[in-house]
């Protein structure tokens, strides 16, 4: 992936929740919690490699966040779900016991129809299910399916997101079972969690897309031992009781975006010169960018930005020796298309000039 977000650009003070993937290379989860009676949230990164969590900081050098899905601060949003209304949670759906209690206090008006209800629950689970991001391959697999399909990867191209990740059971006991794919973490079964339930999660606002998943939900065990995403559904995961939940209506929606641009194209004495600039709202790294004269692809300038900052902007100058006459001059930020820009955002991402040279007398 190459779009990031650094942490220092996520407001943590008050109640903020969210959830999001870090890098390919720093490979994990992370989940918002709050502190009892404190008034900063902290991000826990749980780790693909061993289900361990750790608190993120500022400036500790693991803040680029290539998704990351968070509020501001929820505090005057909070709705504490009374979970008598419930009845017995032991044993049923997480997602369907938190529709039903949405359901509920809207239709009581203790709760505003919203298009996104954050939430935090605390969890006891007779056993628990947790996925882990062992690769960054959600963009990735997403690209190579919009543009081939291979009868030898067609199995793994069309299985969901979560089943490519890495996968842990917490149980009371280890099941003992050498086949089971499904490493075995220990007995900490009691978690408090932080998620979004999406209305309508096609649009894959919080989640990646799939038909019914409304509710996406990291969270850390109490004792503070492991984290990630919890996999709910999965048939080894079974609730033995909600313990707390608290809803957010959340109205407005906001989605984080790269906008490459090329400006200020220019030629003169002998050199083209402009700017690449971010215009977005995310770092963008390995950025490509092609220089094309007279249309002429196979033998086009190629450059490479390293990083570009929201924001930021990049000036370049190429020596150009045109021969006389009119050309076509065409500056592409992003050819190969690698940076996620919504279409209506790429327009920018090209710029042309016609020169005329001179012959020298």
């Amino acid at each position: 992936m190459r779009e990031h977000l650094p942490l220092e650009r996520i407001p943590l003070q008050g109640d903020v929740l969210g959830l999001g993937t870090t890098t390919s290379l720093d490979n994990g989860e992370l989940t918002f919690l709050q502190q009892e009676g404190a008034d900063t949230t902290t991000i826990w990164k749980c780790e693909a490699s061993s289900g361990g969590i750790r608190a993120l900081c500022p400036g500790d050098g693991s803040g680029h966040f290539p998704y990351v899905c968070f509020s501001g601060d929820a505090t005057a949003l909070r709705t504490p779900v009374d979970l008598a209304l419930l009845g017995n949670t032991g044993g049923e759906p997480l997602q369907e016991l938190v529709a039903e209690a949405i359901e509920r206090l809207c239709r009581i008006g203790a709760l505003p129809p919203a298009p996104i209800y954050g939430l935090r629950l605390l969890a006891r689970w007779q056993s628990l299910v947790i996925t882990v991001a062992s690769k960054l391959c959600m963009g990735q697999q997403r690209r190579n399916t919009a543009i081939a399909r291979s009868a030898a990867s067609e199995a793994t191209a069309g299985r969901s997101i979560y089943q490519l990740l890495q996968h842990y059971r917490l149980a009371a006991h280890d099941p003992g079972d050498p086949a089971d794919p499904i490493r075995y973490l220990g007995a900490s079964l009691q978690w408090e969690c932080c998620g979004f339930y999406d209305t309508d999660p096609e649009q894959g606002r919080v989640t990646v897309p799939q038909p019914g998943a409304h509710l996406h939900l990291h969270g850390c065990s109490t004792d503070l031992r492991y984290g990630g995403h919890l996999h709910h559904e999965h048939p080894g995961s079974q609730l033995a009781e909600l313990e707390r939940l608290v809803l957010y209506p959340l109205q407005r929606i906001h989605s984080l975006a790269s906008d490459l641009g090329v400006e200020d194209l220019r030629y003169g004495d002998g050199t083209a010169r402009f700017r690449v600039v971010n215009r977005g709202s995310l770092d963008v790294s390995d950025v490509g960018v092609a220089l094309v004269i007279d249309d002429c692809y196979s033998s086009h300038r190629y450059l490479r930005l390293p990083w570009l900052a929201a924001g930021e902007q990049e000036a370049f100058s190429v020596p150009l020796a045109l021969p006389p006459g009119r050309h076509r001059l065409e500056v592409i930020a992003d050819p190969q298309q690698e940076i996620l820009e919504r279409p209506e955002l790429q327009e920018n991402n090209r710029l042309a000039l016609e020169v005329s040279v001179e012959a020298q007398v």
